[in-house]
Parts: structure tokens; C-alpha cells; sequence
């Protein structure tokens, strides 16, 4: 099976049991917010995948040059804090889109 069909259907799962408890409310009694939650898990979803692709790709290419090892580490690191960053403020966004 594909990585790519693996990551569709964890999402798929993932959608269906998150949209369960807000589809059993009454009607005008919902208390989560479908898109504010969706964002939420789309944002967390992609800065791990980023950093798990910036990971992989940094330690290939430490292998490949040893010598350059600390030049890699340290521009990893600066670029997962980015990437974190990015997560954190769209979390913020979903967040008050909530309210």
C-alpha cells in the first residue's frame, strides 16, 4: 500500500471520528465547531510532516557528508523552529476562529 493512500486514509479515519460527536448534537446545541477543528488537525498534520521531511532529508545528507554535520544540525534546527512557529500561529487562528 502507498504512503500516500496510508496518510488519505489515517486522515479519512481521523475526519470521521472527529465529525461523530458534533453531528449527534440537537440541532443548535453543537458544541465543536467542525471547521475550527479540521483546521486545527490540518495544521498539526503538516508541521509534523514537514519536520519528519526536513529530518529525513538532513540526516541523508549528514550521512552522505559527515564533515558537514554541523553546518546541517544547525540549519535543521533554525528550520524546525520555523516550521513550529507556523503551527503555532495557525493553531492561534483556529483557535479564535472558534469563538
Amino acid at each position: 500500500m502507498s504512503q500516500f493512500l496510508k496518510y488519505a486514509m489515517l486522515l479519512v479515519g481521523a475526519f470521521v471520528a472527529l465529525t461523530v460527536p458534533a453531528m449527534a448534537q440537537e440541532a443548535g446545541t453543537s458544541y465543536i465547531t467542525l471547521s475550527s477543528t479540521f483546521g486545527a488537525g490540518l495544521v498539526v498534520i503538516g508541521a509534523g510532516l514537514g519536520i519528519s521531511r526536513l529530518s529525513a532529508a538532513a540526516f541523508e545528507s549528514m550521512a552522505r557528508q559527515p564533515e558537514v554535520a554541523a553546518d546541517i544540525k544547525g540549519s535543521m534546527v533554525i528550520v524546525a523552529a520555523m516550521i513550529e512557529g507556523a503551527a503555532v500561529i495557525g493553531l492561534i487562528v483556529c483557535i479564535l476562529g472558534n469563538k
